[in-house]
């Protein structure tokens, strides 16, 4: 489907941040883009405005039912100055299945492809050139009809969003402290863990604060049910390197983010020849590979960080010291792989990078 974009240009452009001093998501560019879509008329006027609010009736459905969804990812620039993407393609595909979910209508995923690219296009000087710097991409969706009744909205705003961003670690890589949440769930089978949605990070805010009061950095979830299958850490894909062998949840089960940069990861894994077992482990498992002298590294895997090693974990009463708290060889050969494909400094041998 071919769809034109309209642009206006701001005529108050904004003084550009020190990159030195960017932090994770507090600076907008300059421009943002639009797009409406009205049931039967489908999705229409493709837009890219100057950054400013968007005006909502009161009684907008996301206000009240929470019809929304969103993605996130990144735009780098290498050192000969391309500006270059990271899997896009796998952020449409996502956008959709949550739509589908949400009973949101779907969008072209080449088109949402198309509408990065040219928002990011018109943006390119907002993109960081610092080492650890990157220009993070936000496209959302919700339904802006006014109305109060649970159905699906009749009408949709699609919106990018750009934001230049520091290193998510400051001073570099390092292990974070993780608290294991026995208490509240982050999702269920048959609901929406699996879909990217404001609700499901709404819903473990509780446990985050928790965590923060103890003294740690997120919260590493388990399922639902049972309340002892390993799930997802905070808002990244949790690993663990057992014996030699990477673990991680599976997919099928519907509660977790089916993550880009997990997909990479093990991807990567596989192509290393490292065992890579994608099922459902306890956190009993984990325990006794520790105690056994087994548990050898811990990682998240995820957007904003890309690779964030563990060094701590406690569970109830146990606390769990990975790797003596350092990082572990293959958390950092990840870490360094994946983003030198990203920056340009090694070879894209998986055609992951979509250049401008």
């Amino acid at each position: 489907m071919k769809y034109e974009i309209a642009v206006t240009k701001t005529q108050n452009p904004k003084t550009k941040p020190d990159p030195a001093t960017l932090e994770f998501g507090t600076v907008f560019t300059d421009h943002m883009f639009l797009m409406d879509y009205d049931k039967g008329i489908g999705w229409h006027d493709a837009r890219i405005v100057p950054y400013g609010p968007i005006a909502l009736d009161p009684a907008a459905a996301v206000l009240h039912y929470a019809q929304e969804m969103f993605e996130g990812l990144k735009t780098y620039k290498t050192e000969d100055g391309k500006i270059q993407l990271f899997r896009p393609d796998m952020n449409a595909k996502r956008t959709n299945a949550t739509n589908e979910r949400l009973c949101i209508p779907l969008i072209d995923e080449g088109f949402y492809v198309d509408a990065i690219k040219s928002l990011v296009a018109f943006e390119k000087d907002w993109v960081p050139e610092l080492d650890g710097t990157s220009l993070y991409i936000r496209p959302f969706i919700f339904g802006n009809e006014p109305f109060l009744g649970v159905r699906p909205s009749n009408q949709y705003i699609f919106c990018i969003i750009l934001s230049p961003v520091g290193s998510y670690y400051k001073g570099g890589i390092s292990p974070t402290k993780i608290f294991v949440e026995d208490e509240y769930v982050r999702s269920v089978s048959g609901g929406t863990g699996f879909a990217k949605i404001g609700g499901n990070y709404a819903n473990g805010l509780a446990s985050q604060e928790k965590a923060h009061k103890s003294g740690f950095t997120q919260v590493l979830w388990l399922d639902g049910k049972e309340h002892k299958y390993i799930e997802e850490i905070g808002t990244s894909n949790a690993f663990f390197v057992i014996g030699g062998e990477v673990f991680t949840a599976p997919l099928d089960e519907g509660t977790i983010l089916p993550g880009i940069t997990r997909d990479a990861v093990i991807q990567l894994l596989k192509d290393w020849n490292i065992p890579v077992r994608e099922e459902r482990f306890t956190i009993d498992d984990v325990t006794k590979a520790h105690r056994e002298g087994r548990l050898d590294e811990v990682f998240a895997s995820g957007t904003a960080a890309v690779i964030s090693p563990v060094g701590e974990l406690r569970y109830i009463d146990q606390d769990m010291v990975i790797n003596h708290g350092k990082i572990g060889a293959l958390s950092q050969k990840l870490y360094d792989t994946i983003t030198g494909i990203q920056k340009g400094q090694l070879p894209d041998t998986y055609n992951w990078i979509v250049a401008l």
